[in-house]
């Protein structure tokens, strides 16, 4: 289908951007990569006047790496974040997890700041985020904030960003030990049936840093306390894991979908989780 007229703009700073943005109100919407917006547009299902295209603003692009803080502009493609070195070795998972979103066409558009942004829980990279405790700045109107990415999402596409803000880049600290990132999917380029993350650091042979995150398994991501909590301060063994396993497995709370019913998808959770942790433990 084709999607109703709309009244096109592409700002080349973020100021005239939020300008626009706050002159038009519920009839204004960005876009990044398009990727989510453009279809419901196509099929009528998201009506809107004004679409705003944030590609021409070059403050929202780039990775800045310094010391143990890793900043990327929200601009920033898929593309961009495997194909980046220095960010390969100071955050390995990042590349890992890109490598599994959607295809090479889709990752040379995608964004990570549209991933993040839009509150899908199919999208891989706001569980990473939460993973990789990272913040979110937004920018509006009433002047820049930062906004936690394990209190950003609320609901299915409800998050903490305002109706006038832009999310502008995100921010984390680069993640040391083991890491891993696994993912079940129907075919090549279908969101995820199952995801998780997962990161370990060891002092000599017991955990002393776990972090655990989910994707599609709940109608936002997930990050795992208890099983965080399980494995801190563990010697990393077998029943360790299938502990961690299993509470990971108990927070989760999937729908039933095309992708299976909720008995499949708990068994899918079950397997990922095992699978990365098991590979972040031997990468650690």
């Amino acid at each position: 289908m084709i999607p109703a007229a709309f009244e096109y703009h592409r700002p080349d700073s973020i100021d005239d951007a939020i300008k626009i943005i706050t002159e038009h109100g519920d009839e204004a919407r960005v876009i990044a990569g398009g990727h989510s917006l453009i279809p419901m547009m196509k099929l009528r299902m998201a009506d809107l006047s004004h679409l705003v295209d944030l590609q021409q603003i070059s403050e929202l692009k780039g990775i800045i790496i310094e010391g143990q803080s890793v900043t990327i502009g929200a601009m920033t493609t898929q593309h961009e974040l495997i194909a980046h070195e220095e960010l390969a070795k100071v955050a390995p998972i990042m590349t890992e997890a890109a490598l599994q979103i959607a295809d090479p066409q889709v990752r040379y558009m995608g964004t990570i700041g549209g991933n993040v942004a839009n509150g899908d829980p199919g999208n891989d990279m706001p569980g990473l985020m939460q993973l990789l405790h990272a913040s979110y700045t937004l920018a509006g109107p009433n002047g820049t904030r930062t906004v936690q990415a394990r209190d950003f999402y609320e609901a299915a596409y409800f998050t903490a960003r305002e109706e006038e803000e832009i999310l502008t880049s995100i921010t984390f600290n680069s993640p040391v030990g083991g890491y891993a990132y696994e993912k079940q999917k129907r075919k090549i380029g279908d969101y995820a049936t199952a995801a998780a993350g997962v990161l370990i650091t060891k002092d000599g042979g017991t955990c002393s840093h776990a972090s655990i995150a989910l994707t599609n398994l709940a109608d936002t991501p997930i990050y795992c306390e208890e099983a965080v909590s399980i494995l801190t301060g563990s010697d990393l063994g077998a029943g360790a894991i299938e502990a961690a396993t299993m509470a990971a497995v108990n927070a989760s709370d999937p729908g039933e979908d095309n992708r299976g019913p909720i008995e499949f998808k708990k068994h899918a959770a079950k397997v990922v989780i095992r699978r990365a942790l098991e590979r972040a433990i031997e990468r650690a």
